[in-house]
């Protein structure tokens, strides 16, 4: 693979599922996606979006229905081979098999990858060693935390040293610590051995902090792509909520708002005057000062900064933190989509 060409290119990728005669499902919709090689990119949406049909067709689990895919420079439909080799995935579910040891697993999986029985076993050592697995080796995976599997999991899917990494809803049900532990493992990893990840997830922290690039996804198509900054400065914008004090001074502070660079969805709500902004943080003295001036008091000036979730709302209506509060849907292959992979 020529180290200039993306590591996923896709152009009109799309899916559907024929549910019954008179009924399909257009799960995804003509995506264009290009990775460049060593990016961390994120890829956000509700559930249902077609996140994870997406991340199946990229990692040959998938036949699409139309357009192309390119992964680690092989197709996807016609070298799928060559794709898996190239790729770790690590899926919504636990990957290892509940009565056999993690050591075991490991060594054995990468065996599966083409490995001598040597180097499978020094492969397993270092990977127990980078992600604390070590005293656990010879335990039974049935014996693990949820934690500790989930680690598993990401080891499993380094084995064979991938080029590229896809990891779906990898830290999903895990609490905040052992969400950052396996992430301080992960980008270790990542760093050591210069790899690209694909990653989705309803923790908008991750793919705010972590993230080079964030792709939202809506109903099938992509609908956002950009840094996350990007995302928040051009779709969201600062909020700048004040107090003001007076019943007739609301309406002449929102007034001042109003000119402000930027001012959209001025709102006044009793004392309270909202409105989002190009620079909140630079707009409170601004105001402030010129309130003072005209005789107005504000009692009280809040600069805040916009989420991803608000990156969300504004594209959507939708909050992306109630969606991940949801029960996710079956991830669970149809019929349909074991037909296809086949």
């Amino acid at each position: 693979m020529d180290g200039r060409q993306p590591m996923i290119r896709t152009r009109g990728l799309t899916k559907d599922f024929v549910v019954s005669r008179t009924e399909t499902v257009h799960a995804v919709r003509g995506i264009d996606l290009d990775v460049a090689p060593g990016e961390l990119v994120a890829v956000l949406g509700p559930n249902g979006a077609g996140k994870t049909t997406t991340m199946r067709m990229l990692t040959t689990l998938v036949r699409p229905t139309a357009g192309t895919a390119t992964v680690a420079g092989a197709d996807v439909t016609t070298d799928p081979a060559t794709v898996r080799r190239n790729i770790g995935y690590v899926g919504q579910g636990n990957g290892a098999g509940h009565v056999q040891r993690a050591a075991d697993e490991l060594t054995a999986q990468g065996r599966i990858y083409g490995l001598d029985a040597r180097t499978a076993r020094r492969r397993t050592a270092e990977l127990l060693d980078a992600l604390d697995l070590q005293p656990l080796a010879a335990r039974k995976v049935s014996d693990l935390s949820g934690g500790q599997r989930r680690r598993l999991d990401v080891a499993l899917g380094l084995v064979h040293a991938p080029r590229l990494l896809f990891l779906d809803e990898p830290s999903t049900g895990l609490d905040p610590h052992t969400r950052a532990n396996l992430w301080e493992h992960i980008l270790r990893l990542r760093a050591e051995h210069d790899m690209t990840i694909v990653l989705t997830t309803h923790y908008l922290d991750e793919a705010d902090t972590m993230a080079e690039r964030v792709v939202v996804v809506d109903h099938g198509q992509v609908i956002a792509d950009d840094t996350a900054d990007g995302l928040k400065r051009t779709l969201a914008g600062d909020r700048l909520v004040l107090e003001v004090r007076g019943a007739d001074a609301t309406a002449q502070v929102a007034a001042l708002v109003s000119r402000l660079p930027g001012a959209r969805d001025v709102t006044v709500d009793g004392s309270v005057v909202e409105a989002r902004v190009a620079d909140a943080a630079a707009a409170v003295p601004t105001v402030v000062v010129e309130a003072s001036a005209a005789g107005l008091v504000v009692a009280s000036a809040r600069a805040i900064r916009p989420t991803l979730d608000d990156v969300f709302l504004a594209l959507t209506g939708r909050s992306l933190r109630d969606e991940g509060a949801r029960p996710a849907a079956t991830t669970d292959p149809t019929p349909q989509d074991r037909k296809d992979a086949a």
